[in-house]
Protein backbone atom coordinates (compact mmCIF):
# COMPACT_ATOMS: atom_id res chain seq x y z
CA UNK A 1 0.00 0.00 0.00
CA UNK A 2 1.45 3.58 -0.93
CA UNK A 3 2.16 5.67 1.58
CA UNK A 4 0.18 8.70 2.53
CA UNK A 5 1.73 11.73 1.55
CA UNK A 6 2.41 15.70 3.30
CA UNK A 7 4.04 18.71 2.44
CA UNK A 8 5.77 20.84 4.79
CA UNK A 9 6.64 24.15 4.33
CA UNK A 10 8.46 26.19 6.87
CA UNK A 11 10.81 29.13 7.18
CA UNK A 12 10.78 32.61 8.40
CA UNK A 13 8.00 35.31 8.75
CA UNK A 14 7.85 37.24 5.28
CA UNK A 15 10.27 34.82 3.43
CA UNK A 16 7.30 33.98 0.89
CA UNK A 17 5.78 30.68 2.17
CA UNK A 18 2.33 31.72 1.30
CA UNK A 19 3.10 32.63 -2.36
CA UNK A 20 5.24 29.56 -3.04
CA UNK A 21 2.94 27.05 -1.42
CA UNK A 22 0.00 28.78 -3.64
CA UNK A 23 2.03 27.91 -6.73
CA UNK A 24 3.05 24.25 -5.72
CA UNK A 25 -0.53 23.44 -4.35
CA UNK A 26 -1.88 24.17 -7.77
CA UNK A 27 1.08 22.51 -9.75
CA UNK A 28 0.44 19.30 -7.52
CA UNK A 29 -3.28 19.22 -7.18
CA UNK A 30 -2.69 20.67 -3.40
CA UNK A 31 -4.60 21.89 -0.58
CA UNK A 32 -3.29 24.16 2.32
CA UNK A 33 -3.29 24.06 6.13
CA UNK A 34 -2.13 27.00 7.61
CA UNK A 35 0.46 26.55 10.46
CA UNK A 36 0.56 29.95 11.63
CA UNK A 37 -0.75 31.04 14.88
CA UNK A 38 -2.23 34.17 14.79
CA UNK A 39 -3.85 33.41 11.15
CA UNK A 40 -6.39 30.66 13.32
CA UNK A 41 -8.11 33.94 14.68
CA UNK A 42 -11.15 35.64 12.98
CA UNK A 43 -10.87 39.02 12.34
CA UNK A 44 -7.14 39.52 12.54
CA UNK A 45 -6.11 39.76 9.05
CA UNK A 46 -3.84 42.45 8.09
CA UNK A 47 -0.89 42.22 10.60
CA UNK A 48 -1.07 38.19 10.08
CA UNK A 49 -0.54 38.64 6.31
CA UNK A 50 -3.58 36.32 6.50
CA UNK A 51 -3.97 34.83 2.67
CA UNK A 52 -6.49 36.59 1.25
CA UNK A 53 -9.64 35.96 -0.69
CA UNK A 54 -8.63 35.92 -4.32
CA UNK A 55 -5.92 32.94 -2.63
CA UNK A 56 -7.88 31.36 -1.06
CA UNK A 57 -10.07 31.12 -4.54
CA UNK A 58 -7.29 29.49 -6.53
CA UNK A 59 -6.70 26.74 -3.86
CA UNK A 60 -8.85 25.58 -1.02
CA UNK A 61 -6.63 26.47 2.28
CA UNK A 62 -7.82 25.12 6.52
CA UNK A 63 -7.79 26.43 9.81
CA UNK A 64 -7.87 30.25 8.56
CA UNK A 65 -10.77 32.07 10.76
CA UNK A 66 -11.46 29.32 13.08
CA UNK A 67 -10.99 30.82 16.29
CA UNK A 68 -12.19 33.91 18.27
CA UNK A 69 -10.16 36.64 19.38
CA UNK A 70 -10.84 35.93 23.12
CA UNK A 71 -9.95 31.69 22.56
CA UNK A 72 -7.01 29.94 23.35
CA UNK A 73 -5.29 28.08 20.80
CA UNK A 74 -2.45 26.25 21.24
CA UNK A 75 -0.37 23.51 20.07
CA UNK A 76 -2.62 20.45 20.93
CA UNK A 77 -6.08 21.85 19.22
CA UNK A 78 -3.79 22.85 16.15
CA UNK A 79 -2.90 18.92 15.93
CA UNK A 80 -6.38 17.67 16.23
CA UNK A 81 -7.42 20.69 13.42
CA UNK A 82 -4.48 19.49 11.10
CA UNK A 83 -4.84 16.09 11.36
CA UNK A 84 -8.41 16.33 11.02
CA UNK A 85 -7.83 18.63 7.43
CA UNK A 86 -4.65 16.13 6.40
CA UNK A 87 -7.01 13.04 6.36
CA UNK A 88 -10.40 14.83 4.35
CA UNK A 89 -7.42 16.09 1.99
CA UNK A 90 -6.25 13.29 1.58
CA UNK A 91 -9.65 11.29 1.41
CA UNK A 92 -10.64 13.83 -1.87
CA UNK A 93 -6.77 12.33 -3.31
CA UNK A 94 -5.39 15.54 -3.19
CA UNK A 95 -2.11 16.54 -1.27
CA UNK A 96 -1.82 18.24 2.01
CA UNK A 97 0.48 21.37 2.51
CA UNK A 98 1.19 22.66 6.03
CA UNK A 99 2.54 25.74 5.29
CA UNK A 100 3.63 28.03 8.31
CA UNK A 101 6.58 29.39 10.92
CA UNK A 102 4.93 28.76 14.19
CA UNK A 103 8.04 25.89 15.04
CA UNK A 104 6.32 24.14 17.86
CA UNK A 105 3.35 23.02 16.26
CA UNK A 106 5.13 21.89 13.22
CA UNK A 107 6.98 19.95 16.04
CA UNK A 108 3.80 18.72 17.75
CA UNK A 109 2.28 17.67 14.17
CA UNK A 110 5.50 16.10 13.12
CA UNK A 111 7.29 14.40 16.75
CA UNK A 112 3.87 14.43 18.57
CA UNK A 113 2.63 16.07 22.05
CA UNK A 114 4.02 15.31 24.97
CA UNK A 115 2.31 12.53 26.89
CA UNK A 116 2.89 13.82 30.25
CA UNK A 117 0.62 15.50 32.77
CA UNK A 118 -0.67 18.89 32.64
CA UNK A 119 0.41 21.73 34.93
CA UNK A 120 -0.37 21.84 38.82
CA UNK A 121 -0.65 25.63 39.87
CA UNK A 122 0.30 24.07 43.63
CA UNK A 123 3.26 22.27 43.35
CA UNK A 124 4.91 24.73 40.81
CA UNK A 125 4.30 27.17 43.35
CA UNK A 126 6.04 25.40 46.61
CA UNK A 127 9.22 24.78 43.39
CA UNK A 128 9.23 28.45 41.99
CA UNK A 129 9.27 28.93 45.89
CA UNK A 130 12.35 26.84 46.66
CA UNK A 131 13.78 28.40 43.40
CA UNK A 132 13.43 32.14 44.45
CA UNK A 133 14.94 31.18 47.89
CA UNK A 134 18.12 28.67 47.34
CA UNK A 135 18.37 29.47 43.39
CA UNK A 136 17.56 27.94 40.25
CA UNK A 137 21.61 26.09 40.03
CA UNK A 138 20.26 24.53 43.22
CA UNK A 139 16.73 22.93 41.26
CA UNK A 140 18.87 22.37 38.53
CA UNK A 141 20.97 20.10 40.61
CA UNK A 142 18.24 18.71 42.26
CA UNK A 143 16.69 18.06 38.67
CA UNK A 144 20.47 16.18 38.22
CA UNK A 145 20.16 13.66 41.04
CA UNK A 146 16.52 12.53 39.76
CA UNK A 147 16.70 12.87 35.43
CA UNK A 148 20.69 13.74 34.75
CA UNK A 149 19.67 12.92 31.13
CA UNK A 150 17.24 15.59 31.04
CA UNK A 151 19.24 17.78 33.30
CA UNK A 152 22.51 17.84 30.86
CA UNK A 153 20.20 19.55 27.89
CA UNK A 154 18.93 22.36 29.60
CA UNK A 155 20.73 25.20 31.45
CA UNK A 156 21.07 25.42 35.23
CA UNK A 157 19.19 28.92 34.85
CA UNK A 158 16.74 27.70 32.57
CA UNK A 159 13.53 28.40 34.81
CA UNK A 160 10.84 27.26 32.68
CA UNK A 161 12.42 23.93 31.93
CA UNK A 162 13.43 23.02 35.48
CA UNK A 163 10.52 23.81 37.27
CA UNK A 164 8.07 21.59 34.51
CA UNK A 165 10.89 18.88 34.98
CA UNK A 166 10.32 19.06 38.49
CA UNK A 167 6.65 18.94 38.53
CA UNK A 168 6.25 16.44 36.36
CA UNK A 169 8.78 14.34 38.52
CA UNK A 170 6.44 15.41 41.62
CA UNK A 171 2.94 14.43 39.57
CA UNK A 172 4.51 11.31 38.20
CA UNK A 173 7.16 9.81 40.47
CA UNK A 174 9.05 9.68 36.98
CA UNK A 175 12.02 11.81 35.53
CA UNK A 176 10.69 14.07 32.14
CA UNK A 177 13.02 12.35 30.15
CA UNK A 178 10.84 8.86 30.16
CA UNK A 179 7.99 10.57 29.32
CA UNK A 180 9.89 12.69 26.11
CA UNK A 181 10.56 8.77 24.87
CA UNK A 182 6.56 7.83 25.02
CA UNK A 183 5.75 10.67 22.81
CA UNK A 184 4.26 9.04 19.36
CA UNK A 185 4.27 10.63 16.36
CA UNK A 186 0.88 11.23 14.62
CA UNK A 187 2.59 10.74 10.86
CA UNK A 188 4.52 7.96 11.58
CA UNK A 189 3.12 6.01 7.92
CA UNK A 190 3.64 9.38 5.96
CA UNK A 191 6.12 10.49 3.65
CA UNK A 192 6.87 13.85 4.91
CA UNK A 193 8.66 15.93 2.28
CA UNK A 194 10.24 19.26 4.43
CA UNK A 195 10.66 22.43 2.66
CA UNK A 196 12.69 25.34 4.65
CA UNK A 197 12.49 28.46 2.63
CA UNK A 198 15.54 30.71 3.92
CA UNK A 199 16.94 34.16 2.49
CA UNK A 200 20.36 35.84 3.26
CA UNK A 201 20.22 38.05 6.25
CA UNK A 202 19.82 41.29 4.80
CA UNK A 203 17.44 40.44 2.28
CA UNK A 204 15.31 38.81 5.05
CA UNK A 205 15.57 41.95 7.45
CA UNK A 206 14.48 43.97 3.86
CA UNK A 207 11.58 41.99 3.22
CA UNK A 208 10.52 42.26 6.71
CA UNK A 209 10.62 45.93 6.43
CA UNK A 210 8.61 46.14 3.25
CA UNK A 211 6.07 43.69 4.85
CA UNK A 212 5.46 45.75 8.21
CA UNK A 213 5.27 49.22 5.85
CA UNK A 214 2.76 47.53 3.67
CA UNK A 215 0.69 46.31 6.64
CA UNK A 216 0.36 49.88 8.29
CA UNK A 217 0.14 51.23 5.02
CA UNK A 218 -3.15 48.88 4.30
CA UNK A 219 -4.81 49.72 7.27
CA UNK A 220 -3.56 47.86 10.34
CA UNK A 221 -4.37 50.71 12.75
CA UNK A 222 -7.81 50.85 11.27
CA UNK A 223 -8.30 47.31 11.94
CA UNK A 224 -7.44 47.02 15.23
CA UNK A 225 -9.77 50.10 16.28
CA UNK A 226 -12.66 48.09 14.17
CA UNK A 227 -11.98 45.04 16.44
CA UNK A 228 -12.05 46.95 19.71
CA UNK A 229 -15.41 48.82 18.65
CA UNK A 230 -16.75 45.33 18.19
CA UNK A 231 -15.81 44.72 21.97
CA UNK A 232 -12.47 42.70 21.45
CA UNK A 233 -10.47 42.89 25.03
CA UNK A 234 -7.19 44.49 24.17
CA UNK A 235 -5.71 41.38 26.17
CA UNK A 236 -6.82 38.80 24.17
CA UNK A 237 -4.48 36.58 22.56
CA UNK A 238 -4.37 37.77 18.80
CA UNK A 239 -3.70 40.82 20.91
CA UNK A 240 -0.19 39.90 21.51
CA UNK A 241 0.86 39.37 18.41
CA UNK A 242 3.93 41.32 16.27
CA UNK A 243 2.33 44.70 14.90
CA UNK A 244 -1.00 44.39 17.28
CA UNK A 245 0.41 45.04 20.59
CA UNK A 246 2.30 47.91 19.05
CA UNK A 247 -0.56 49.43 17.91
CA UNK A 248 -2.30 49.42 21.16
CA UNK A 249 0.35 50.80 22.60
CA UNK A 250 0.26 53.53 19.43
CA UNK A 251 -3.67 54.46 20.69
CA UNK A 252 -3.00 53.98 24.25
CA UNK A 253 -0.47 57.29 23.39
CA UNK A 254 2.38 55.60 24.66
CA UNK A 255 4.13 56.20 21.74
CA UNK A 256 3.70 57.75 18.06
CA UNK A 257 2.55 55.55 15.47
CA UNK A 258 6.34 56.00 13.75
CA UNK A 259 7.83 54.25 16.86
CA UNK A 260 5.03 51.49 16.30
CA UNK A 261 6.17 50.93 13.53
CA UNK A 262 10.19 50.30 14.07
CA UNK A 263 9.24 48.78 17.15
CA UNK A 264 7.25 46.10 14.37
CA UNK A 265 10.20 46.19 12.52
CA UNK A 266 12.69 45.44 14.89
CA UNK A 267 10.96 42.65 17.03
CA UNK A 268 9.38 41.01 13.95
CA UNK A 269 13.12 40.74 12.88
CA UNK A 270 14.00 38.65 16.03
CA UNK A 271 11.14 36.90 15.85
CA UNK A 272 12.68 35.79 12.38
CA UNK A 273 16.03 35.29 14.26
CA UNK A 274 14.66 32.89 16.83
CA UNK A 275 12.26 31.20 14.44
CA UNK A 276 15.50 29.99 12.35
CA UNK A 277 17.20 29.36 15.40
CA UNK A 278 14.73 26.87 15.96
CA UNK A 279 14.09 25.45 12.54
CA UNK A 280 18.00 24.40 12.70
CA UNK A 281 16.92 21.99 15.20
CA UNK A 282 14.52 20.02 13.14
CA UNK A 283 15.86 17.56 11.12
CA UNK A 284 15.32 16.56 7.25
CA UNK A 285 14.64 20.08 5.91
CA UNK A 286 15.74 20.53 2.32
CA UNK A 287 16.37 24.63 2.20
CA UNK A 288 15.86 26.82 -0.93
CA UNK A 289 15.56 30.43 -1.37
CA UNK A 290 11.85 30.86 -2.10
CA UNK A 291 12.74 32.50 -5.85
CA UNK A 292 13.81 29.10 -7.00
CA UNK A 293 10.74 27.82 -7.85
CA UNK A 294 11.50 25.28 -10.56
CA UNK A 295 14.44 23.41 -8.35
CA UNK A 296 11.42 23.30 -5.13
CA UNK A 297 9.32 21.91 -8.00
CA UNK A 298 11.69 19.20 -9.71
CA UNK A 299 12.89 18.28 -5.95
CA UNK A 300 9.20 17.96 -4.97
CA UNK A 301 8.59 15.63 -8.14
CA UNK A 302 11.13 13.53 -7.65
CA UNK A 303 10.18 13.23 -3.38
CA UNK A 304 6.70 12.60 -4.65
CA UNK A 305 7.93 9.85 -7.06
CA UNK A 306 5.12 11.89 -9.71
Amino acid sequence: MAKKRLVLILGPTAVGKSRLALRLAADFNGEIINCDSMQVYRGFDIGTDKPGLEMRQQVPHHLLDIIDPHDQFNAATFVSFALKAIEEIISRHRLPFVVGGTGLYIKALIDGLFPGPGRDPQIRQQIEEEGRQYGFPHLHAKLMTIDPEYGRKIHPNDRIRIVRALEIYTLTGRPISEHFKKTQPYLKDFLIVKIGLKLDREELKSKIEERVERMFARGMVEEVKQLLAKGVNPKAPPFQALGYKQVLRYLRKEISLEEAIELTKKETKQYAKRQMTWFRQMSGITWFNPEEYEKIKMFLKEKLGN
